[in-house]
């Protein structure tokens, strides 16, 4: 082994690995105990909130509002039932809607109960706000039912709107197969008696052999 070779070898085993060592084990560490942040994949937007941070009521609700949306989102988005929501798709204003809520309001308001909570926490979940009767805790919960109603009610619409095409579409079926066939469907039994005749005793006015010429 040759000196240059043997300081390489040196190098990395006292340089390189126990550096990498190091830089792994503070990134596993750091890892760990990070606090764990909220994940909502209809709302990336909450993903930089740690879980901590927000009650349980008001988690339980961003999760229902996150599986609804997700749900209205696909139903009211995905118009051409390919699968996915792509510039093939037909927006309409409902899906706007739906997005704005889950994109915008939403977060905002978790935003602005944060603040809240930041300022003074025993507060924002105990103090009635100014000319009002409710919590910042309570009003953030408000506005999350507000929004789990409508999805309540976007989903029910879509329910009872699908529903009736499959009754539309029965009853069509039941109309186009069980309405017996009329008689001008049927084919003429006299016209069947002619055709066997016409072929049983050909007309004298058919061509004879010798007068085609060819």
């Amino acid at each position: 082994m040759t000196q240059v070779t043997a300081m390489l070898v040196m190098f990395v085993l006292y340089g390189v690995l126990p550096a990498a060592g190091l830089y792994l084990g503070y990134r596993g560490i750091k890892k760990v105990t990070a606090p764990k942040m909220l994940e909502y994949e209809a709302m990336p937007q909450l993903g930089y909130i740690p879980e901590k941070s927000l009650p349980e009521e008001v988690k339980t609700a961003l999760a229902q509002i996150n599986q609804k949306g997700e749900k209205l989102r696909v139903m009211y988005g995905d118009t051409n039932n390919d699968g996915k929501i792509d510039d093939k798709d037909t927006v309409n204003e409902t899906y706007i809607m739906i997005q704005n809520l889950m994109d915008r309001h939403v977060p905002l308001a978790v935003a602005d109960y944060r603040r809240l909570h930041d300022l003074d926490g025993a507060r924002a979940d105990t103090t009635k706000i100014k000319h009002s009767n409710v919590t910042g805790k309570e009003a953030l919960l408000e506005v999350l039912r507000t929004i789990n109603t409508q999805f309540d009610d976007l989903l029910s619409a879509s329910y009872h709107q699908d529903g009736q095409k499959l009754l539309a579409t029965n009853r069509y079926l039941q109309k186009r197969f069980d309405t017996p066939k009329t008689e001008t469907d049927a084919p003429s039994l006299t016209h069947t008696e002619d055709t066997v005749t016409a072929i049983e005793n050909p007309s004298d006015k058919s061509p004879k052999a010798e007068n085609i010429r060819l």
